[in-house]
């Protein structure tokens, strides 16, 4: 079992990174993939999920133990696999979601990608008082999954005005969704994204 990798990420997508180790890349992917540097410089350590099946060995990465603890509760929920596991960190930072459960705030449950009513519930019902290892965050309106940003959605529109495709622009709003800017920083930023790719 690989606990952790330690090394640079010489390759990233919208759904993995390659990371570099003494020479061997390994294929992790990742919630958040375009939030790390493509820099060979930049040396991480990357916290690893390895999920066996008998047709593939996939490596699941986490910027820390908790989120990955996280991770493999969820995959315990009837219903929830490693798609929908890593949907549900993506969409929301692992207070949030931990808050959800143990408010049993079903509606905002419902809110994350591929999670409807009787899942939610699942969740609840299944994780409920057993995730004491993240501090719960209350779910308050500013601490909530954004469902519109009207700046992102703005310089989303702007992307695409200047000739993007659909699916840089759903990459770019993927990796700037967690970050609070202004619509033309959000455009900056998506920009430089698309030349470190």
């Amino acid at each position: 079992m690989i606990e952790s990798l330690y090394g640079s990420v010489v390759y990233r997508d919208h759904e993995s990174v390659t990371m570099n180790v003494h020479g061997v890349g390994y294929h992790v992917l990742c919630a958040d993939p375009l939030t790390y540097q493509v820099n060979e410089a930049d040396l991480f350590t990357i916290y690893i999920y390895t999920h066996v099946r008998e047709d593939a060995i996939r490596l699941y990465g986490f910027k820390t133990r908790e989120e990955r603890v996280l991770f493999s509760r969820l995959l315990q929920v009837s219903g929830i696999g490693p798609k929908g596991a890593l949907a549900v960190l993506a969409e929301g930072n692992a207070a949030v979601v931990v808050g959800a459960i143990e408010e049993e705030n079903e509606t905002l449950l419902t809110k994350f990608p591929g999670i409807g009513k009787k899942t939610a519930r699942q969740m609840i019902l299944d994780l409920k008082g057993k995730l004491d290892f993240v501090q719960a965050a209350s779910v308050e309106p500013d601490t909530r999954i954004r469902l519109t940003n009207d700046a992102l959605d703005e310089a989303m529109d702007a992307l695409r005005a200047l000739g993007y495709g659909e699916r840089e622009v759903k990459k770019a709003e993927k990796a700037l969704k967690h970050e609070d800017l202004e619509s033309d920083e959000y455009v900056r930023r998506a920009l430089r994204l698309f030349v470190e790719r």
